[in-house]
């Protein structure tokens, strides 16, 4: 079942569903946005702490994007040292 913002949007913790588990998230807010876990988790769900909506911008996305081509970039150059 997909999970939908009232705008008919998709959040982004469904759009990531299938890597979820496998990455830490709070290393990504940190490293990446320096921000805590708990504000990215909240971006994820698309939620602020009160509970209102909170929407990744269109910069934070592609800032969110770059962090994940940058940690499989990490991860194959790992791999390709074993």
């Amino acid at each position: 079942m997909k999970k939908s913002l009232s705008s008919g949007q998709t959040t982004m913790k469904v759009k990531l569903n299938d890597i979820l588990l496998s990455i830490t998230w709070r290393d990504i807010a940190r490293r990446y946005f320096g921000k805590s876990s708990s504000w990215l988790y909240h971006k994820m769900d698309g939620i602020n702490g009160n509970g209102g909506k909170n929407e990744f911008t269109s910069d934070e996305a592609k800032q969110l994007q770059a962090a994940l081509y940058d940690l499989s970039d990490r991860i194959r150059a790992a791999a390709d040292t074993i």
